[in-house]
């Protein structure tokens, strides 16, 4: 707890004033009986400001979220500071709607989950701070939630999944792959040396300048390479997959990048452009940037899978992988991965896409 009072203490800028305020927008229902227990779920941990109530029994009962992609894209990428500011501008607008959405009042919640870690410091400090504050003046349990525990357990709001299974956590900001055991048991079998693949996907994207191709100006870049991708041949430039000899579950994408950087300021020069410029050849690069990224995270996937059947970590006749997380959304990814567990005799699942990103929903 000393933890989340001196994180409170640096970002809280809501007045106990607009609190009081808040909660007295809402109507009170004293002879509404709800038969479950009901969280309200707050997540801010990166540029997504959302909130969700769900009961103990998985139903959503209201849910809102405030993205700030727009607003990021204008920048080229995440600035700390902007994603606290908006999320101060937005946090109490987005409870709000999602409380009122459900029909519940402050008063009715059970408690309040809230995203504790990892994300950006500024972000979650906004969130934080407004969760502290409501638990301080309704009386209610505050419950800490890790970010990337609420994504692997995302999947049994939606099927019906047993432990164990394996999960594979791949975003902007994280890739791992860890066997989920229970609810805060996990054996972490591999992760990212370096950077996340849906970093990398944004990087690549903004060295290629596809936010001023005409069908990718309002794409997130990882978005705008999986659609400029189904253009192009993803034969065309051969690069390597990493860590195609290390006998580990690891991932690296850093080392990718760097080639990809490389190759891209040799054909910027071959065509004659300067460097913001659209080459030619954006399709092709974007296709095989993807094809790569694919076959690397299929096949440390595949290791891991292999791995907890030999080991028996996982039931062999119907072991699971789980995949979740931003880039989860990305079908030519996800189509490898499914390659991968066809193979395997492996069940893959997968949340809707809205739960596969950052929500209020899996915090709750």
């Amino acid at each position: 707890m000393l933890i989340l009072n001196k994180t409170t203490g640096v970002f809280s800028n809501l007045s106990k004033g607009k609190i009081y305020e808040f909660l007295r927008s809402f109507n009170i229902h004293p002879g509404k009986l709800f038969l479950h227990k009901l969280v309200l779920g707050i997540e801010t941990s990166c540029d997504d400001t959302a909130a969700a109530v769900v009961d103990e029994t998985g139903n959503v009962l209201g849910e809102a979220i405030h993205s700030q992609t727009e607003v990021h894209l204008k920048t080229g990428g995440i600035i700390p500071p902007v994603a606290q500011q908006l999320h101060r501008e937005n946090i109490q607008r987005i409870v709000q709607e999602a409380l009122s959405a459900s029909k519940v009042s402050p008063s009715e919640l059970s408690a309040i989950a809230t995203t504790i870690k990892p994300g950006l410091a500024l972000s979650l400090g906004v969130g934080l701070s407004f969760s502290l504050q409501l638990v301080d003046q309704l009386k209610k349990p505050f419950i800490p939630i890790h970010h990337m525990e609420a994504h692997a357990l995302t999947i049994r709001l939606t099927n019906k999944v047993e432990f164990p299974f394996l999960v594979l956590l791949i975003s902007g900001g994280h890739c791992l792959l860890a066997l989920v055991r229970g609810v805060s048991d996990f054996l972490l079998l591999g992760k990212s040396l370096d950077i996340a693949p849906g970093d990398m996907l944004d990087k690549v994207a903004r060295r290629l300048s596809l936010i001023k191709h005409p069908e990718c100006s309002t794409m997130s870049g990882g978005k705008a390479i999986e659609h400029l991708a189904k253009q192009g041949n993803k034969l065309h430039f051969d690069f390597k997959p990493p860590m195609q000899r290390a006998k580990n579950c690891d991932f690296s994408f850093s080392g990718l990048q760097h080639v990809i950087d490389k190759m891209i300021m040799q054909k910027e020069k071959e065509e004659g452009i300067e460097k913001g410029q659209i080459l030619s050849s954006a399709a092709d690069i974007a296709a095989s940037v993807q094809h790569t990224v694919a076959c690397h995270i299929a096949k440390r996937t595949h290791r891991a899978i292999l791995f907890c059947k030999q080991r028996n970590l996982l039931c062999q006749s119907n072991a699971v992988l789980v995949v979740s997380g931003g880039v989860a959304s990305n079908l030519y990814i996800r189509k490898a991965l499914e390659v991968v567990t066809n193979a395997a005799q492996c069940t893959f699942l997968c949340p809707p896409p809205r739960l596969c990103t950052d929500n209020g929903i899996m915090i709750a």
